[in-house]
């Protein structure tokens, strides 16, 4: 996937990032950090392969605190698509004045960890039992997730931004 383009997402890309929210998420509703967030209802990013197709989606949200990543999914895992999202992602947060990333992962996702900690992004907070209350919101969050790992737990984890054109590392 060498011809990735990330651009904001328009309506007649609305099925196509429902299906991966579907996919990833079991729906267009995420928990997290004791907040419920309706993925329709909030600015998304997509990749676009070298064909036009959508390939991934990043749902953000900005506030005071910075531009929170509530979402990431990719149709092909490892594939980039998630590489680019998150440097678009990066790219909007300085656009809209933002200093600093963030987002929340839980306990057992292992190869987010990873992920997001190879592209600059440092865990700042660990909040025990989030995962736990956001399932008595939402039931289909499962007790075990990736490699036998009881869920509990998220992870938050930023990434402070420099202004456009800086070429110090945050």
């Amino acid at each position: 996937m060498s011809q990735l383009r990330v651009r904001p997402a328009g309506p007649a890309d609305r099925a196509t990032i429902d299906a991966l929210h579907d996919r990833e998420w079991g729906g267009p509703y995420v928990i997290g950090h004791d907040v419920r967030y309706d993925l329709r209802e909030l600015p998304t990013l997509v990749a676009v392969d070298g064909a036009g197709g959508v390939c991934g989606a990043l749902a953000w949200h900005l506030d005071d605190a910075g531009l929170e990543v509530v979402s990431v999914v990719a149709d092909k895992p490892g594939s980039g698509v998630g590489t680019a999202l998150l440097a678009g992602a990066a790219e909007t947060a300085r656009a809209q004045g933002a200093d600093r990333l963030w987002l929340i992962t839980s306990n057992d996702n292992l190869r987010a960890l990873r992920f997001y900690q190879r592209r600059g992004l440092r865990i700042v907070a660990v909040d025990p039992g989030a995962v736990d209350r956001a399932r008595l919101r939402k039931p289909s969050i499962p007790t075990i997730g990736a490699d036998g790992i009881p869920l509990h737990d998220e992870l938050r984890l930023e990434l402070r931004l420099l202004p456009a054109g800086s070429d110090a590392p945050a």
